[in-house]
């Protein structure tokens, strides 16, 4: 959860109940438009990753935004909530200057870069607000914010994080992480014998996020391969 407050609690353990994973994978957002919204999303270079339609009337889209371990669906017969409820939903970004600059051109109607003056700025947008214009100082993380709807009214919130807090980062289960490890191993192997000098670790994270984001061993070996070179000059 992203959240500009700060907690140095440590959750409550009962030591008679066994830990388990509970991630989460999909929010549902109400839209009154299915293929309008699947237009828009897709517009965002969002991944599209299912659109099944059933006899019964019921239709489920589902999208990806490109970095997520968490995706968005929307439909009909899937939520009673009203078009456009949906408010605030999270997008981080590590750059947010440049992640606006990408949607502007992608055509989406972004709003200019803000901080909060008072805790919860960020959330409304009634113009009485205590939004402040530009970055946080110093682009501190969790601080910066930027604005953006869809066609319904359902709105994303762009946070920048360029930092994150110990522990606060992407999960992934063992089982994944150690084929996904395997796998980066064997295809570095193959890139070292005629890469310039590097240290692995160079090339494992670029293909690592890049497999992450979707794509293919191939593509994201060329991914960590145009990373090591960048990193050379």
């Amino acid at each position: 959860m992203s959240s500009t407050q700060i907690s140095s609690e440590q959750p409550t353990r009962d030591s008679s109940a066994e830990s388990v994973d509970l991630k989460l994978e999909v929010v549902v957002i109400p839209v009154s438009d299915v293929d309008r919204a699947k237009g828009f999303y897709g517009s965002l270079g969002w991944r599209l990753d299912a659109d099944f339609p059933f006899d019964n009337g019921v239709r489920v889209v589902q999208f990806t935004p490109p970095g997520s371990a968490c995706s968005i669906q929307f439909g009909t017969k899937i939520t009673s909530a009203a078009p456009g409820s949906a408010q605030s939903l999270y997008l981080v970004v590590d750059d947010i200057e440049a992640a606006r600059q990408a949607l502007k051109a992608r055509g989406v109607a972004i709003g200019e870069v803000f901080h909060a003056g008072t805790p919860g700025a960020q959330f409304q947008s009634d113009g009485k607000s205590a939004r402040v214009n530009g970055p946080a100082p110093n682009h501190a993380s969790y601080g910066s914010f930027a604005t953006f709807s869809d066609p319904d009214g359902n709105s994303w919130l762009l946070q920048e994080i360029k930092t994150r807090l110990p522990g606060r980062g992407l999960s992934i289960d063992g089982a994944t992480l150690t084929d996904l490890l395997r796998e980066t191993e064997e295809r570095h192997g193959k890139y070292e014998p005629t890469a310039p000098k590097h240290h692995w670790s160079i090339w494992y994270a670029a293909y690592m996020v890049a497999r992450e984001r979707g794509r293919t061993p191939d593509d994201a070996a060329k991914d960590a391969a145009l990373k090591v070179e960048g990193a050379k000059r």
